[in-house]
């Protein structure tokens, strides 16, 4: 471990006490001797929040400097006894997250309890940032409020994102650079194997590994779902606004590899040199357009036919997935987490509507006959109302739809929901793209929650966590917090309302998704 970044104390020297209410690294320290834990790469020492045991920055795979653009390696073992009580670096990206390095494979346990025996459900979270940015740092992924209310063992990780993660050398140079589309991916199953290792040492059981994870998070992992190296590592998948069903196609990662290359002087016969430039100057070349999108250039997971053997949900769900229980779930008003940000959004009219509104569709349909058969299938909807629903139900729906649809044809067992609630502390807002974290993880009070800690914000919290934490233990989110939730299938499309008065609706908002089925979805940039 990086004596630069970990302080490594001797093991003669003990746990040391922490007196209660002072801070560290985000947690209140509780009093008491500070926990120690065993893996197999060396012991750490963590802290105690309240009465969960939390270890921060925990080394899972070695530094990727040296192997950038290739799969990771375990860390080596380290001596003594390495202090886990700050979260580790971050993959470098282009947003302002704190304290980014290439030396990015960390892992953050909460957990009731070590080594007893309990064998907990884990749950191991995957960030979202759109395979670009985020890190699993925020207050929001705090996992104490799980722990504590459902006595399961919580996992939030960091991995390789952007270019470092997913890039398209591996059609370029092949050889050694051959996985360099699924890297960050590889990354996961490397935190997966960490846990698998390591968690029954944490009071967790690593027969029962629920992943979850929103937006970019929840797309990694519909990815994994396709890929043979990540077969056996997880048993549960809840995805939370990931609406991919389609991986970078491997000859659009090569032009977007060949034009990075160019950005940054290189001919694709100095590609090798990617490997050894300063890290910096590859973020900064993150700013440059992408050749097939209208935005910066983007790098997400590479269909390769080997590492990434398919596209996550096209032709189909992936069958050797299929029999995984799986949670999907979106937010009722998506669009507006993107869009909301621009005061001239909530000015349109219906001279306006429709030419901002194309740019926003993902699928390929006249954004004048959208708006037309909004105004007359809706007619209470003002010019605003039609540009943020239709730019969800066009946009942020088709995907989550078709993974759902494409389950039920396999009988896999699947649960469907939409968040309706919505933010009470920013109304302009609604069920914003996101907004359901904080709710899932019983985080209402935590920074940057718009939630709020009022009792409707709080019942709903406690439905979905109750939900998801019943997921977790039994491969089933029915419990007493919601009523009786049945699987989705066709044609009766189940979907759990998640409200104030949380309810099920067969096939939510079905015209809107007819209309949208008119056209063929895939990802952006696909």
């Amino acid at each position: 471990m990086d004596p630069t970044r970990r302080r490594i104390c001797a093991l003669a020297g003990g746990a040391m006490a922490m007196t209660s209410g002072s801070v560290w690294g985000g947690g209140v320290w509780a009093a008491g001797p500070a926990p120690v834990a065993d893996t197999r790469h060396g012991k750490v020492r963590g802290y105690l929040d309240h009465d969960i045991k939390v270890f921060k920055g925990v080394r899972y795979g070695a530094d990727t400097a040296p192997r950038r653009f290739r799969p990771a390696v375990a860390p080596e073992r380290w001596s003594g006894v390495a202090e886990a009580t700050a979260y580790g670096h971050a993959s470098p990206q282009k947003r302002s997250q704190a304290d980014q390095s290439e030396d990015c494979l960390f892992l953050n346990v909460w957990t009731p309890a070590l080594a007893d025996g309990a064998k907990r459900p884990v749950m191991v979270y995957v960030h979202g940032g759109a395979h670009a940015n985020g890190s699993g740092s925020s207050p929001l992924y705090d996992g104490v409020a799980l722990c504590r209310r459902g006595d399961v063992v919580v996992v939030t990780l960091n991995h390789r994102l952007n270019v470092f993660g997913y890039n398209g050398l591996g059609q370029l140079l092949g050889g050694d650079f051959a996985a360099s589309g699924s890297v960050g991916n590889l990354d996961l199953i490397l935190a997966l194997e960490w846990v698998r290792d390591n968690i029954a040492g944490f009071g967790g059981d690593p027969a029962n590994v629920t992943v979850f994870g929103q937006s970019g998070g929840g797309a990694k992992l519909v990815t994994l779902m396709a890929m043979p190296r990540a077969a056996g590592l997880y048993h549960r998948v809840i995805t939370m606004s990931g609406q991919h069903v389609t991986a970078m196609g491997p000859q659009h990662a090569e032009l977007r590899m060949r034009r990075f290359l160019d950005h940054l002087g290189l001919t694709p016969e100095r590609a090798a040199e990617l490997a050894t430039l300063p890290a910096g100057r590859l973020v900064e070349a993150l700013a440059m357009p992408d050749p097939v999108e209208k935005d910066d250039i983007y790098f997400w997971s590479v269909m390769d036919h080997d590492t990434l053997p398919r596209h996550p949900f096209v032709p189909d769900a992936p069958r050797e997935s299929g029999h995984i229980p799986m949670i999907i779930g979106n937010t009722h008003d998506e669009a507006r987490a993107f869009l909301a940000g621009e005061a001239g959004n909530f000015a349109l009219t219906w001279d306006t509507v429709a030419a901002k509104l194309a740019p926003e569709l993902v699928v390929d349909v006249n954004a004048r006959y959208v708006v037309d058969w909004y105004r007359k299938r809706f007619p209470q909807m003002s010019p605003v109302d039609v540009f943020f629903a239709a730019a969800t139900c066009g946009r942020s729906r088709p995907g989550h739809l078709i993974q759902a649809e494409e389950r039920a044809r396999l009988n896999g067992p699947t649960w469907m929901y939409q968040l309706d609630f919505g933010s009470p502390v920013d109304p302009k807002m609604g069920a914003y793209h996101s907004f359901d974290i904080a709710l899932a993880f019983d985080n209402c009070a935590q920074p940057t929650s718009k939630t709020g800690t009022g009792p409707e914000a709080l019942k709903v919290a406690n439905a979905m966590s109750e939900a998801f934490l019943a997921f977790a233990k039994t491969g089933d989110p029915n419990c007493k917090a919601i009523p009786a939730w049945d699987r989705y299938s066709l044609p009766g499309r189940a979907t759990m309302i998640f409200d104030v008065d949380s309810h099920i609706e067969n096939d939510p908002r079905a015209d809107e998704r007819r209309l949208f089925q008119t056209a063929p979805f895939l990802k952006q940039g696909t």
